[in-house]
């Protein structure tokens, strides 16, 4: 792998259009499903239902689209996928049924298979090189302010549209957007690739037996696995779950907070996150979901446990988004990249499909206590998953050593 890196004009366009895509196709939504749903004459249970689903057949998709990443460049991908994403947005709009609306909230879900943060990764490490790692970090930085910008304008807009025409707005912004810089990006050459299984200390050699990789895969795609399932169900219940623990109007600050500790965990790791492993980084960042939650139930309904637990877990959150991206690199290298990004984009979003629903029958059913109790030790266990992954990558390690040791 050469010492090169991504062009920091290439990171600002694809920060751009990360979002615009995520602003579109993923904040939007929660704002305008009301609307959607007394339109379609359907309960917003089965309208946020119909998302859930449409995140399940995304996943689906998203290893085949790795592999294609790998094959045929990732930049180029991007292209097709804009305009995918423009016309699936456009036929929300002029959906004249509820199954016409699902099916395109399906094709969103495939589009941003090969727009959103596994592509743009693949794309980085394609064109970037052994400095991947830190371009990454910086995209996600950029990207981070998806929410801080869509929340307010899709809010803004709909004062003065209805949802169908912010739609058709947010295709526009896909199309004049999104098209032309895919499409630029896409003129960038690959680098070529080299096997690479495992990255170990440059004076020891590489050496992965093939069981032993599947399994620190495995691994890998469970802690993911379970990260995205605490997320999503925290994030999409956050009101409720607040409620129930009796903090009211309280809870309200979690949406001023957590957005700016997201930003700030990207800043920190930029600054500081060299100095670790990205495999200590995903630990870390199980970790505070983990303790942020328990800070949560500890500490309820002190105010001040409220704020703790809203900034811990924004940087659990931001640091989760940089590792889905950093571990697979360090872990196997560019060789396959874009095929095992694919896969741990399908756990988190098997995960973050079901999550919604799950934690919403452990909260009727068992009370916010519980249900948050069960999220801790989800979180716990990916901690405890990472760190299996820590251990097996340093005996893999000290397996080179032994075999260079005994070859001389």
């Amino acid at each position: 792998m050469t010492d090169t890196k991504a062009p920091a004009r290439l990171i600002w366009a694809l920060g751009v259009t990360q979002i615009v895509g995520y602003g579109s196709l993923y904040y939007s939504f929660s704002i305008l499903a009301p609307e959607m749903a007394g339109d379609f004459a359907v309960s917003l249970d089965t309208v946020f239902g119909m998302l859930s689903a449409a995140l399940l057949i995304g996943g689906l998709v998203a290893p085949k689209a790795g592999r294609w990443a790998d094959r045929f460049g990732a930049a180029r991908l991007m292209v097709p996928g804009s305009i995918a994403a423009a016309a699936a947005l456009a036929c929300a709009a002029f959906s004249t049924n509820f199954m016409m609306f699902g099916a395109s909230l399906i094709a969103m879900e495939l589009a941003s298979a090969f727009v959103l943060y596994s592509t743009a990764f693949a794309a980085i490490v394609q064109v970037g090189g052994s400095k991947a790692q830190r371009s990454i970090v910086h995209l996600t930085l950029i990207a981070g302010f998806a929410s801080t910008l869509f929340w307010p304008l899709t809010a803004t807009l709909h004062e003065h549209l209805d949802w169908r025409e912010i739609y058709l707005v947010f295709a526009g912004l896909n199309a004049v957007i999104c098209l032309p810089i895919h499409y630029w990006v896409g003129r960038f050459p690959r680098e070529e690739t080299e096997p690479r299984v495992v990255e170990a200390p440059h004076d020891t050699p590489p050496v992965t037996a093939p069981s032993r990789q599947n399994a620190i895969f495995l691994l890998m795609l469970g802690g993911f696995a379970l990260e995205g399932f605490v997320l999503a169900s925290v994030l999409v219940h956050m009101v409720p779950l607040l409620t129930a623990l009796g903090l009211g109007a309280a809870g309200l600050m979690v949406s001023t907070l957590f957005g700016p500790s997201q930003v700030a965990s990207r800043l920190l790791n930029m600054v500081f996150g060299g100095r670790l492993s990205q495999t200590v980084l995903a630990v870390i960042s199980a970790g505070l979901l983990a303790t942020a939650l328990a800070v949560l139930l500890a500490t309820t309904p002190w105010l001040p446990g409220l704020v703790l637990f809203a900034i811990l877990f924004g940087l659990g959150s931001g640091l989760a988004s940089i590792v889905g991206g950093t571990l697979p690199l360090e872990l196997f290298g560019k060789q396959g990249y874009g095929a095992r990004l694919g896969w741990v984009t399908a756990a988190r979003q098997f995960s973050s499909a079901l999550a919604p629903f799950a934690f919403a029958v452990l909260l009727q059913s068992w009370g916010a206590g519980p249900a948050v109790t069960l999220s801790i030790a989800g979180g716990l266990a990916a901690v405890v998953l990472f760190a299996a992954i820590a251990v097996a990558r340093r005996k893999t390690v000290a397996d080179g050593r032994m075999i260079a040791a005994s070859s001389h």
